[in-house]
């Protein structure tokens, strides 16, 4: 798809989200959503096979994710893949978080861990990444057990690698 056409999915999500008043949920719950379809083989072909009626597609999304997500995001995922655009929800997704970060003035740092954090640990990582690029930041953490341990952060162009296997590598590099 071509990039303006995402980015106007992306627009007409978030003006949907503003004006049901839970702009923040709903983009916290639609990253949580891309970041499992690219993470499932499964789901993502299920979700992008055009042979499988829209119908039938949408009904996958309300099971999955019906139960425990907004309303608004489960209409909002709903709609883009019976559409036919599932293939390019991630890409959707992301410009979706970049908006609503710029919309309360933050920028995204998206931080990947080897484990699900505690909200407080969460809290906590905010203020030092804010400490650290003095920027505020909208913290999307993803589960990535290829961290190994410690975490990767991303604001903007920075890249902040506290990750174990850095330090192994560091480590080996000296000896």
């Amino acid at each position: 798809m071509s990039e303006s056409r995402i980015e106007g999915y992306a627009r007409a999500l978030v003006e949907i989200a503003e004006a049901e008043g839970n702009l923040a949920v709903v983009e916290n719950e639609l990253f949580r959503l891309a970041r499992a379809l690219e993470q499932s083989e499964t789901l993502r072909s299920t979700l992008t096979d055009e042979s499988i009626p829209a119908a039938r597609r949408q009904a996958v999304v309300e099971a999955l994710i019906g139960g425990t997500a907004t309303n608004t995001t489960t209409q909002l995922v709903g709609l883009v893949i019976g559409v036919g655009r599932g293939r390019d929800l991630p890409a959707i997704v992301d410009k979706v978080v970049k908006r609503a970060s710029s919309a309360q003035n933050k920028d995204l740092a998206e931080v990947r861990t080897a484990v699900a954090l505690t909200p407080e640990q969460e809290s906590r990582l905010a203020a030092a990444l804010e400490k650290a690029t003095g920027k505020k930041v909208n913290l999307k953490v993803v589960v990535d057990p290829s961290v190994l341990g410690g975490v990767v952060a991303t604001v903007g162009d920075s890249v902040i690698d506290g990750s174990v296997r850095t330090r192994l590598d560091q480590v080996k590099s000296r000896l």
